[in-house]
């Protein structure tokens, strides 16, 4: 079982993987108008999905990857240990190990640079390879996102979040009615939380992946703070964070834009944790122009 995009595209029909110089193998989607070319007259997007069990590059960007796919070559990378990318152990920052793949992706496909958009673990690689590897990333777009491997202070908001904590007991009891209760503090809208073909996608996809999830239990992801490097990122960077997301509280995004002043924010009403899944024309709305813009 696959989500099919709008406009067709299926997750199956634009699969492709290759395996790094250490043998591991990273799973992506390879579309738009350059889609197989090594090099472009502008530069691609690289996609990175949400961080949670059972979460996949096409679940996060499907709604949304036939309209970005018009205008540019979009590359979605399944991260390390999900969907079809790894397995790998690690002991060290989790979002480095996410970082080091991208750029492997980027090398394996004749990519110098590109501009990344992610979404809460994805939106924090994306400022990871920034700090990282600056001359691969050319414009940043985030949301749901901490700056920092283990997360950043919170102020105001309960810490650690609702979601946080549902992600965490999800990991541990991987049941199917723990997977709502998961769905259900990720998602504003609790019917589309309980959708049946959601519930059974995150859940197969999970359940199904032993090798991942022994790998991931055997990692340790060191914590390490990125606020400081913060003001290093030179790009233009567009942040879209849900007004009620439960997982990465809007408090957070606030606090990005205090040490990256060029750092645009929008907020949008009715949307929890995933806002390119929620609201896609929106994200589309707010997102491409940015993209376009010279």
């Amino acid at each position: 079982m696959a989500f099919v995009a709008p406009d067709g595209l299926t997750e199956e029909g634009t699969g492709k993987s290759f395996k790094d110089s250490r043998g591991m193998t990273i799973h992506y989607h390879d579309i738009g108008p350059s889609a197989g070319l090594r090099t472009g007259s502008s530069d691609p997007i690289i996609f990175l999905h949400t961080y949670g069990p059972g979460s996949t590059a096409w679940l996060t960007w499907h709604k949304v990857i036939g309209e970005f796919s018009k205008h540019f070559r979009c590359v979605l990378m399944d991260m390390v240990n999900y969907g079809k990318s790894g397995p790998e152990v690690y002991n060290e920052p989790g979002h480095s190990v996410q970082s080091r793949a991208a750029r492997a992706l980027m090398d394996h496909l004749g990519i110098p640079r590109a501009m990344y958009v992610g979404n809460s673990m994805g939106g924090t690689t994306c400022l990871v390879q920034a700090i990282e590897a600056p001359e691969r990333v050319s414009k940043i777009v985030l949301g749901g996102s901490h700056a920092s491997t283990g997360g950043d202070p919170y102020i105001i908001a309960n810490f650690p979040s609702e979601g946080s904590k549902a992600t965490q007991e999800t990991y541990a009891d991987p049941s199917r009615e723990q997977f709502i209760r998961y769905l259900k503090a990720h998602l504003y809208d609790e019917a589309m939380a309980t959708d049946p073909e959601l519930v059974d996608y995150v859940y197969s996809t999970w359940t199904n992946a032993k090798a991942h999830q022994e790998a991931q239990g055997k990692s340790i992801s060191v914590s390490h703070s990125n606020l400081g490097l913060l003001p290093g990122i030179k790009v233009p960077v567009r942040i879209v964070h849900g007004r009620f997301d439960r997982m990465v509280t809007v408090e957070q995004a606030l606090m990005l834009m205090g040490y990256m002043p060029q750092a645009d924010l929008v907020i949008l009403n009715r949307v929890g944790h995933w806002a390119p899944y929620e609201r896609p024309d929106e994200y589309v709305s707010q997102v491409l122009p940015f993209l376009l813009a010279e």
